[in-house]
């Protein structure tokens, strides 16, 4: 989640916390002792780059973006996730789980 929301534009920090909220309906609650680790992580394994910025009258940030290694990474990771969740909504409408589309052609 975090490489696709670098793959948008740079950002930092508070920004990329308010931004999963935004894509999980609030679902998601991240905290900053979560997403930093990642985020030390991922740069570690040069999937991010950060620098410092100063904006005038606030404090210095730390921006991350994703390199083209994140870039690769983050399009294996879409792989994986896509044939997960193909075979859950496989093995969900098989057991009745999930409603499939109706006559209308509407879920």
């Amino acid at each position: 989640m975090v490489l696709g929301i670098l793959a948008e534009g740079e950002s930092y920090g508070y920004a990329i916390l308010k931004r999963i909220g935004e894509l999980s309906g609030g679902e998601l609650d991240w905290t900053e002792g979560l997403l930093y680790p990642l985020l030390h992580r991922l740069e570690r394994l040069g999937h991010v780059e950060s620098s410092w910025q100063a904006v005038a009258g606030e404090r210095r940030r730390k921006y991350y973006r994703i390199t083209e290694h994140g870039r690769a990474e983050l399009a294996a990771q879409r792989r994986q996730w896509d044939t997960v969740v193909d075979a859950l909504k496989d093995l969900w409408e098989v057991r009745g789980l999930i409603a499939g589309p109706t006559a209308e052609g509407t879920a």
